[in-house]
């Protein structure tokens, strides 16, 4: 998944598990298909804290014990990975790309409380590039909806007349600038599982078309909200966009107005995100 993510379990990420995420994604490249699986998926889960800890300290989220709001994600992606790896999955799983994430907290979730979580596929629907769909991820405690996901990938198929190309409109004055380490990816990798090869090494990247290693789109968001901490409300919903990939090592700029926010290249002015907080 090119912006993207193969997640962690409830459990530490472990080597054997993201091996093995890898080695079924890669089963899939023979899927055809048209319609998405009516399947929900489900699982309890409850948090290892000092998983969250490390995780926490890669995206630069204070260890405490109220989850980060992109933290269920993780928690989730095992039951993604099983969803998107299913012989009736109508796509590939290498070569999505990951264009849009959306998350609702319904309230602030507790590293003690036990989630329920459920992941499912819907709306697929036509897009300039070819299809998109989403994956609709739910953590409940008890009865209780407390957390929500929506993660938009794009199926490329053919050609588009619109290849983004055009002038960009000036980048916003950046408020902070952050060095994106060349290893971000693997440590990155290391506390969520996604050991996707594009964000681990050149070499590997290099074989899906990158010219160097790129971060994970899920990693730039939680840096976004990180960078937010303090000023986020209890409930609330942040949507992100994911523009061009961040080719690592790299130097970017994040910039924030009101309850928009947005992460571009300090050099050439290359928009990597864009997102609001509602």
């Amino acid at each position: 998944m090119s912006s993207g993510d193969l997640g962690s379990s409830a459990k530490s990420a472990s080597a054997p598990r993201s091996a093995v995420s890898v080695l079924r994604a890669l089963a899939t490249v023979t899927h055809r298909g048209d319609t998405l699986p009516a399947a929900e998926l489900g699982r309890e889960v409850t948090v290892d804290r000092t998983a969250l800890a490390a995780y926490a300290k890669v995206c630069g989220f204070r260890v405490a014990d109220t989850l980060p709001a992109t933290y269920p994600h993780v928690l989730s992606f095992p039951l993604q990975m099983e969803l998107l790896t299913r012989s009736d999955f109508p796509f590939p799983v290498l070569g999505l790309v990951h264009v849009a994430n959306r998350i609702t907290v319904h309230r602030p979730v507790s590293a003690s409380e036990t989630l329920a979580l459920t992941v499912r596929a819907e709306d697929l629907r036509p897009h300039d590039k070819g299809r998109q769909f989403d994956v609709v991820s739910e953590a409940r405690v008890g009865d209780e909806l407390v957390w929500q996901d929506w993660s938009t990938y794009l199926r490329r198929s053919g050609s588009s007349s619109s290849d983004g190309a055009g002038e960009r409109p000036e980048p916003p004055r950046p408020s902070a600038q952050w060095r994106v380490p060349a290893d971000i990816g693997r440590r990155y990798a290391a506390v969520s599982g996604d050991s996707n090869p594009i964000h681990l090494y050149a070499l590997t990247a290099r074989a899906f078309g990158f010219p160097r290693a790129i971060a994970h789109g899920m990693w730039t968001k939680a840096r976004c909200l990180a960078a937010l901490e303090g000023r986020l409300p209890e409930a609330y919903t942040v949507e992100v966009r994911f523009k061009l990939p961040v080719l690592l090592p790299a130097k970017v700029g994040f910039s924030s107005d009101g309850g928009a926010f947005a992460v571009h290249d300090v050099r050439t002015g290359k928009p990597h995100l864009s997102g609001t907080v509602a």
